[in-house]
């Protein structure tokens, strides 16, 4: 790239964003959008092509061209030579783990009003790139959740493949047209691709920003409330096994990593917090799962109580104003503190 190019390509505004054109994917429609968030480009046009002359041309060019270079304004990941990842994480990044690293916490500052420096930014940085960003760029790299040796002879239960994003934004690559492509013109068919990438682009972009909203507005300050919950959990229940929470919050994450932080304390079997905000709330018990991600709870509540409802749980529970068990056991309710504490109490001991 000569000198003279660059200069007329950095000059250029608003900055003209490039792409591959083609069957897209989940990781280049993300890329697009993230970056359109930032002023900078909010107004930029896009390019979708593969022609070197063209993307020559453009600003910024994202998952094509085979360069990776921030100072130039090149984010693709195809060239073998490329081995970078997120920080803390071994997953090789694709296109939106490249423009999430590089752009993600000034996407977030933004977002959120918070300073770019701020503690807040990097945790919420961290935790979207871990729970939503790292899957997308393992399935654009073709990495697997597992090894498949630690599989090996397993099967699925059922599909689940058809619900991730990857395949939702895979299904705007079909054209319903009646003609086919060679029979209508160029233009009107790229014309038509491109409509689609953005509209995948948006599904992959507005899931980001709800995403960033619910981990700034109830998980981030579910921190404080569930760390208090804990150092308190031992006025219930001698060995911790009971954690109260004073309002209901987003307790799974920041409860996984307070147990990993204390390995020589009991886990915490059953969780306690009320339905609603309001005064005279009813109460609900939940077993801890064994993981976060389990259906598998460290310990149900009693197999006795399990799909009994209202006076007939009262009766078999030996406790007052019980609403219901599920028939897992995962999960109860009560109609009063103390009814939902002499359930957590009767269960931890069951």
């Amino acid at each position: 790239m000569t000198e003279e190019t660059a200069a007329k390509r950095f000059k250029s505004s608003p900055p003209i964003i490039g792409t591959h054109n083609g069957h897209f994917h989940a990781d280049e429609a993300l890329a697009v959008y993230l970056l359109r968030l930032l002023p900078t480009y909010s107004p930029s046009q896009l390019v979708r092509t593969r022609d070197p002359a063209l993307l020559e041309t453009c600003h910024t060019v994202v998952d094509v061209g085979g360069e990776y270079s921030p100072t130039n304004h090149r984010y693709d990941h195809h060239q073998r030579t490329f081995t970078t990842t997120f920080p803390q994480h071994s997953t090789k990044l694709s296109s939106a783990g490249l423009i999430y690293l590089h752009f993600g916490k000034a996407i977030i500052a933004q977002h959120t009003k918070l300073s770019e420096e701020s503690s807040e930014v990097s945790i919420l940085w961290e935790k979207l790139y871990a729970d939503f960003v790292e899957a997308l760029d393992a399935h654009d790299n073709g990495i697997s959740v597992y090894d498949a040796k630690d599989t090996e002879g397993l099967q699925k239960r059922f599909a689940d493949g058809g619900i991730n994003l990857g395949s939702l934004v895979g299904d705007f690559n079909t054209n319903y047209d009646d003609e086919s492509p060679q029979d209508q013109n160029p233009k009107e068919v790229q014309r038509a691709e491109d409509e689609r990438f953005l509209a995948a682009s948006t599904l992959m972009g507005t899931t980001f920003l709800r995403k960033l909203d619910y981990y700034f507005h109830a998980w981030l300050p579910a921190r404080g409330v569930v760390h208090e919950s804990y150092n308190a959990r031992k006025q219930y229940d001698a060995q911790g096994r009971i954690m109260v929470l004073k309002r209901s919050v987003p307790w799974k994450d920041h409860l996984y990593s307070l147990e990993a932080s204390n390995p020589e304390e009991k886990v915490v079997q059953y969780v306690l917090y009320p339905e609603g905000p309001h005064e005279g709330a009813k109460w609900r018990i939940q077993a801890v799962s064994v993981t976060r991600d389990s259906f598998e709870s460290r310990k149900p509540l009693p197999e006795a109580w399990r799909g009994v409802r209202d006076e007939r749980l009262d009766e078999v529970a030996g406790i007052q104003g019980c609403v219901f068990v599920h028939a897992s056991g995962f999960i109860g309710g009560n109609k009063n503190w103390e009814g939902i504490k002499q359930m957590a109490q009767t269960a931890v001991e069951n």
